[in-house]
C-alpha cells in the first residue's frame, strides 16, 4: 500500500437488515485502517435516503432486505449519486444474485466469508475506479464471458507465434516458436479440473518466469493471495511481489484483467473443456 493510499480514508455506508450482522460489519470496519463508517441503513430505502445525506464514498449493501432490495437501491444510488460507488457484501453469489446486481450498477461484489483484507481491498478498487469482485466471482464472471461467446474463441497474437481456436467445444493450441504443449508433456491440472500449462518462460506470456506463472494461474483459478502463499508454501508479501510484477509484465490493471489475460494467453482452459 503506498503512502497516499496509507492516508486516504473512504468513507462507508453500512446496509444490512439484520442488525447483528451490520454491527457486525460495522464494528469491523472500524478497526481496519483507512476507513471511516459514517452511516448505517436497515434496508434498501434507507440506504438510499442515507446516502443523499451524507455523500459516502462507498456502500457496502447487502442483497435481501426489506421494503427495497440491495439491487433496486443500487440501482437508485446509483442514478441519483454517481459519486457513490457500491460494493455488495451478501451471503449469496448465485448467479440471479451476482448479475442483477452487477446490471443495477455495483461496482464490487463479495461474499460475507470474505476477510477485513478482502473487504478494505475492494473499497479501494471501486474508489480508485476498478472493480472489487472476489476471486470467485471474477472467475465465474469469466465463465459467463467464455459460454456466451458459444465456445467459439480465436487468438491470433503477433508474429503467429501464437494461435488458439475453439470450435464446437474442441480446444487446439499450436505455438510455432519452437514450443508446442498439447503432447502431454507441459500439461497439469490445476484445481476444479482447469488445465494449466505451465514451464520456466511461458512463450508469447511477456516473459512471465515459471513462479509467476503459478501465481498468474493460481489467480485465474479464483485463490486469494492467502491461499496462494498456502499453495506455494510462500509468504502474503511474495506473492504481492509476484503479482505486481506480472501486472507490469503482462499490461494488466487488476486481477479481473489477469485472469481474462491467463484464459487469452492459453494458460488455464474453462473447466469442463479438454485440449486435444
Amino acid at each position: 500500500m503506498s503512502e497516499g493510499e496509507a492516508t486516504r480514508v473512504v468513507r462507508v455506508v453500512v446496509a444490512d437488515d439484520q442488525a447483528v450482522v451490520r454491527e457486525g460489519i460495522v464494528m469491523l470496519l472500524g478497526l481496519l485502517p483507512g476507513v471511516e463508517v459514517v452511516g448505517a441503513a436497515r434496508d434498501g430505502e434507507e440506504a438510499v435516503a442515507v446516502t443523499g445525506e451524507l455523500a459516502p464514498d462507498v456502500v457496502l449493501m447487502d442483497l435481501r432486505m426489506p421494503r427495497c432490495d440491495g439491487v433496486e437501491a443500487t440501482r437508485r444510488i446509483r442514478d441519483r449519486h454517481p459519486g457513490t460507488e457500491v460494493v455488495v457484501l451478501t451471503t449469496y453469489a448465485d448467479d440471479d444474485s451476482l448479475f442483477p446486481a452487477l446490471r443495477a450498477g455495483a461496482r464490487g461484489y463479495l461474499t460475507k466469508d470474505a476477510g477485513g483484507e478482502e473487504i478494505v481491498r475492494a473499497l479501494r478498487d471501486v474508489t480508485d475506479g476498478r472493480a472489487g469482485l472476489s476471486p470467485s466471482v471474477q472467475r465465474r464472471l469469466l465463465e459467463q464471458l467464455l459460454g456466451r461467446n458459444g465456445g467459439t474463441d480465436r487468438t491470433d497474437r503477433a508474429g503467429g507465434t501464437d494461435r488458439t481456436d475453439r470450435a464446437g467445444g474442441t480446444d487446439r493450441t499450436d505455438r510455432t516458436g519452437g514450443a508446442e504443449r498439447t503432447g502431454g508433456t507441459e500439461r497439469s491440472e490445476s484445481a476444479e479440473g482447469a488445465e494449466v500449462f505451465g514451464g520456466p518462460v511461458v512463450p508469447g506470456a511477456e516473459g512471465l518466469t515459471e513462479r509467476e506463472t503459478e501465481v498468474l494461474v493460481l489467480v485465474a483459478d479464483g485463490l486469494s493471495n492467502q491461499e496462494i502463499a498456502g499453495r506455494l508454501r510462500i509468504s502474503t508479501a511474495t506473492v504481492k511481489t509476484h503479482i505486481n510484477n506480472l501486472f507490469a509484465k503482462t499490461g494488466v490493471r487488476d486481477r479481473a484483467q489477469a485472469v481474462r489475460y491467463a484464459y487469452q494467453h492459453g494458460l488455464v482452459r474453462a473447466p469442463g473443456r479438454r485440449v486435444t
